[in-house]
């Protein structure tokens, strides 16, 4: 195993050409950012209101194929708001996958609901239909078209499935059983910017999707997060919500609810649209380098996941399944001694003290998966 650990630390320094420490995921700014940047200083318009945030809002609608987009300050506030909007409340439960970034089930508890927790599939990592499926029909009870929990006595509100790494969860069937059972379907598809499932874009087949912007994601607004949705009603509620619940007036302070401080600054949509600009010349180079990967490591024997039929992924983070913990630590650890950053997939949520109590299913698909995968450096060359 060393010597393909070996053979793994200099394909990825020939490829990157670089001695130096190699990032997971750098941004990269090739493009109009710095004269973006210097426009918005200099129209002295660099929080919350501006051209660039009303533009980029625009502009990722369009791209994602929505009637709607409002950006966020980031991801996690994103999910937030749109638990919020598909009316989940305290106390409520919120079915979603224990395998994911802990951004997914913090939203759930901002909103003081309860996770619950069902298995993925090896072949998406995201959450599984089948093993929801199987949860529902052993613990759900429909009342006046309302799911509950026949064990806990809570109602089930909404479905928060995350499509990992970029990759599409089996969206359409986790789609279908929402709608057997009346649960809102909120996509986390943090990850998922520029990823598709017969061409449609992630994040657009539930009532409401959430993509993050962060700095290490495919496109980057330093900080920040947008909500996307076809539901006109929707947007605009998320737009007043994330705006201290302000109402209009030229000078008056009024606020109708208790509102939140989460729209993104014009600073930051002025990084948003120039990276936009470039994000499909990103992709193309993303799917290169997930090729290139994937030609290495069949050499070597080692598994590289890759999409399925019908999916078009930004392969966001490139991912090898090892052959267990043991070897799944050693190439951790080799890889980050000799300074090639790689990372494990996150530990499971059910093994984290706030979530340790929620219900849960069967999980060992997820507990396979935490064994054995690990991230590649992945930066756009």
């Amino acid at each position: 195993m060393q010597q393909k650990i070996q053979h793994t630390i200099n394909f990825i320094r020939e490829y990157y050409q670089t001695e130096e420490f190699i990032p997971l995921h750098a941004p990269v700014f090739d493009g109009n950012e710095k004269d973006y940047l210097n426009e918005c200083i200099d129209s002295t318009f660099v929080s919350s209101i501006g051209k660039f945030v009303d533009e980029f809002e625009l502009k990722l609608a369009e791209y994602i194929g929505v009637k709607r987009a409002v950006v966020c300050v980031n991801g996690t506030n994103a999910i937030h708001l749109c638990l919020k909007l598909v009316g989940v409340e305290a106390k409520d439960e919120v079915i979603t996958q224990p395998l994911t970034f802990i951004a997914t089930t913090n939203a759930i508890a901002y909103a003081n609901a309860i996770p619950v927790f069902v298995d993925v599939d090896k072949d998406t990592m995201g959450l599984s239909p089948k093993s929801m499926l199987d949860f529902l029909e052993q613990n759900a009870e429909m009342k006046n078209k309302t799911c509950y929990n026949k064990k806990t006595g809570r109602r089930i509100k909404a479905c928060l499935p995350m499509h990992t790494f970029g990759h599409a969860c089996r969206i359409e069937e986790i789609k279908q059983i929402c709608k057997e059972y009346h649960i809102e379907l909120v996509e986390d598809a943090a990850e998922a910017m520029g990823s598709r499932y017969k061409g449609k874009h992630l994040g657009s087949f539930g009532k409401l999707g959430a993509i993050s912007f962060n700095g290490n994601k495919i496109m980057t607004t330093g900080g920040g997060g947008v909500i996307v949705t076809e539901n006109e009603e929707l947007a605009k509620r998320a737009k007043h919500l994330s705006t201290q619940a302000k109402t209009p007036h030229a000078w008056e302070y009024h606020h109708d609810e208790i509102g939140y401080n989460y729209r993104m600054p014009n600073l930051n949509a002025a990084l948003g649209l120039a990276q936009l600009e470039q994000l499909d010349q990103s992709l193309e180079k993303k799917r290169n380098l997930a090729q290139k990967y994937k030609a290495f490591f069949g050499q070597h024997g080692i598994t590289t996941f890759e999409e399925r039929t019908d999916e078009q992924s930004n392969y966001w983070l490139n991912t090898v399944i090892l052959e267990s913990l043991e070897e799944r630590n050693l190439f951790l650890k080799e890889m980050n001694d000799a300074g090639v950053m790689t990372r494990p997939i996150w530990q499971l949520m059910t093994k984290l003290s706030m979530f340790q109590d929620c219900p849960k299913a069967n999980l060992e698909n997820a507990e396979f998966l935490e064994d054995r995968v690990i991230n590649l450096p992945s930066s756009v060359k």
